[in-house]
């Protein structure tokens, strides 16, 4: 647990073994009664700042031998505080009104289309191109992050330079709803949900492929959308890359690259089992790999999820990010690569914090540099 891990109040293990001891000194009134009458787990369990301080990083549910899943508890926990009783970390209500009033988080009334504006070629819209085959879903991050626009241009120029008929939604493409659902506000996820998905049905999405640099769009998309309707073909950007260099439809010149260690995000590898493609895409690209010690699918959080990159992280004694970057820079790699816009936050943010003795980039940069 990385919360825990940093001096946070939260220990998932705790919250189940005080839920056992609950159960077992109230066993013979609940026995007697048949019913009873709910006790809250804040009331006996749980903190409400151990509530805050998960990143939903999925690790406490994928080591526990018996099947407990103090996440899920701890995400309907969220729902209750923030939806019945408004009650949440105060920063994040920017992100709430932001994703309400503007479809964005960033709370940017700028254009979705701004990162595309530098590009020696045009990215069409899914109407200025209705027979497109693959559909660039940008996320907001990919939108109105500077350094995530760098990874979408990176993004666009393999998919242009490999032949491949692709579109955007461009204005009509708004927030998945990821962080709103981990921070609690279910309602505000469905309501952007909704709207993504008649927006990509209406463009034949539905039918098509979809291709993005975000774990969290890429799992909203791929997983989470089907119990409202929408089903699609999700690939994150690295399983494309891997793919394109494979059956060679994407030339790399084959200078070798320096060291690189490649963190995982939760989100791509814990949650959804992707760890092969990045470290192919790296490897294709020329990199000599180090890996770190917790890798794969037991990777450490960088402590952005959860909606935890929307507000400020809970007390304790180490910050998350931090930790995680100590543990790349361990590896004596040079470079740091990562495959989600809020991992590459997190640790180029760290990264500037320890002095800034590593090079922090996304998987598709590292690819055009060693594009032919």
């Amino acid at each position: 647990c990385p919360a825990y891990n940093t001096g946070k109040e939260l220990s998932p293990s705790a919250l189940e073994i005080n839920k056992r001891y609950y159960l077992k000194e109230h066993m013979t009134d609940l026995a007697a009664n048949g019913e009873a009458e709910p006790i809250p787990l804040l009331d006996y369990a749980i903190s409400e700042s151990a509530v805050w301080a998960c990143t939903t990083c999925g690790h406490c549910i994928d080591v526990c031998p018996v099947g407990n899943t103090p996440m899920l508890d701890i995400l309907d926990l969220r729902r209750d505080l923030a939806m019945m009783n408004s009650v949440f970390p105060e920063q994040l209500k920017g992100a709430f009104v932001g994703m309400e009033r503007a479809g964005n988080p960033w709370q940017s009334p700028e254009s979705r289309m701004a990162w595309a504006e530098p590009l020696p070629f045009k990215v069409p819209l899914v109407e200025e191109n209705p027979d497109f085959d693959t559909l660039l879903w940008v996320g907001c991050a990919g939108a109105f992050n500077p350094d995530a626009q760098k990874v979408t241009q990176a993004v666009a120029t393999i998919l242009h330079e490999s032949g491949i008929n692709f579109a955007v939604l461009g204005e009509s493409e708004v927030c998945t709803g990821d962080s709103a659902r981990r921070a609690g506000r279910e309602d505000i996820y469905y309501e952007l949900a909704l709207t993504n998905i008649e927006n990509l049905n209406s463009a034949g999405v539905d039918k098509k492929k979809i291709v993005t640099s975000c774990p969290h769009c890429f799992s909203a998309l791929g997983k989470e959308y089907g119990d409202l309707g929408g089903h699609y073909d999700v690939f994150h950007h690295t399983q494309l890359i891997a793919d394109l260099v494979g059956r060679g439809k994407l030339k790399l010149n084959g200078n070798k690259l320096e060291k690189v260690t490649f963190h995982d995000p939760c989100y791509l590898g814990r949650h959804n089992g992707i760890v092969d493609e990045p470290r192919s895409a790296l490897a294709q690209a020329g990199a000599t790999l180090l890996e770190m010690d917790r890798s794969k699918t037991d990777s450490f959080c960088c402590g952005a999820g959860g909606a935890q990159y929307w507000k400020e992280e809970e007390h304790g004694d180490e910050a998350v990010n931090i930790h995680r970057f100590e543990e790349a820079h361990a590896t004596g790699a040079e470079t740091l690569a990562v495959g989600c816009p809020f991992c590459a936050t997190m640790m180029i943010d760290a990264n500037r914090e320890k002095g800034e003795p590593m090079v922090v980039k996304d998987v598709a940069q590292l690819v055009v540099e060693a594009m032919n």
